[in-house]
């Protein structure tokens, strides 16, 4: 009797895709040890799957397409166009073919981060959402283009961007894409004043290092998604905002020392890339870190 089961891609492992598509991604968050989310870039030939699902659940923003034509699950559709939008719930079965040579981005989440964001204490199974092919989502094409471009340029530095929009894209499918009505978390009041300080302590002691979301919101005994919205209000800025800023300032004072190689500076404010050290500084100051020294 033939396997009706789809075959199931676990995206963790290196040769997932071996399993249904002809080329690996071009691009991956795994190197970069994305927590929350998983992003890859591809750009495949013409090629048909077998039937395959993911156990998280899949968006896929296609690019562009050789064709004009595509199927998936075995219809095919006609009217592809740039930008393009497909949701796909985990487990549900997928069959594509491309007529032409493709290049889509995919986005994945978990869907315990979908039962994380919301108010009621709905189990994962609960929360589904609606499935679909063809569609425009400007936000979530605006997020993966975002993600693919702090990919390419930040690599390991990402982390805690990522996952803030892991945050946010898994309440906006809830918002507009979740099968019943679920309440988003709404967070106010700030922090508490110790829960501030100390927070804000363990981030300046520790910008010479990868921080995550996680490691920052476990030292005041908190969920990361809890904190994340408590501490915006606080601050007036997300999590991954205010290192940045914090790591700019530091970068400022260790770049008067003429001692110190800018690659020491770099690295001593939690980048391991300096080209990308360089472009976020002169996003923040309009100048290069050596353009810098050079003025004082």
């Amino acid at each position: 009797m033939q396997n009706l089961e789809p075959r199931l891609v676990q995206l963790e492992r290196s040769d997932a895709w071996q399993q249904v598509l002809p080329l690996p991604p071009v691009m991956s968050s795994q190197q970069a040890g994305w927590k929350g989310i998983h992003f890859e870039y591809h750009r495949q030939p013409i090629h048909a799957t077998p039937d395959y699902a993911f156990p998280v659940h899949i968006i896929s923003i296609g690019l562009s397409y050789e064709s004009t034509e595509f199927k998936a699950n075995r219809r095919v559709y006609k009217q592809f166009w740039p930008g393009n939008v497909a949701i796909n719930p985990a487990h549900e079965s997928l069959s594509t073919e491309a007529y032409g040579n493709a290049e889509f981005m995919l986005m994945s989440l978990h869907p315990d981060l979908l039962a994380l964001v919301t108010d009621r204490n709905l189990g994962v199974e609960q929360i589904e959402l609606t499935p679909q092919v063809l569609g425009r989502d400007p936000l979530i094409y605006h997020m993966g283009l975002e993600l693919k471009r702090e990919l390419e340029f930040a690599g390991s530095d990402s982390q805690l961007y990522a996952e803030s929009m892991a945050t946010a894209l898994a309440t906006h499918l809830i918002r507009r894409y979740a099968t019943r009505n679920a309440i988003i978390k709404e967070y106010s009041g700030g922090l508490s004043p110790y829960k501030l300080k100390t927070a804000i302590a363990y981030i300046q002691d520790n910008l010479d290092q990868s921080l995550s979301l996680g490691e920052i919101a476990a030292v005041v005994q908190m969920s990361p998604h809890y904190f994340a919205g408590l501490f915006k209000q606080s601050i007036g800025v997300a999590p991954y905002q205010y290192v940045t800023q914090c790591r700019i300032e530091r970068a400022k004072q260790l770049l008067s020392r003429p001692e110190l190689a800018i690659v020491e500076v770099c690295h001593r404010v939690g980048f391991q890339n300096q080209s990308h050290f360089t472009k976020v500084f002169r996003e923040h100051t309009s100048v290069t870190p050596k353009a810098y020294r050079n003025s004082l």
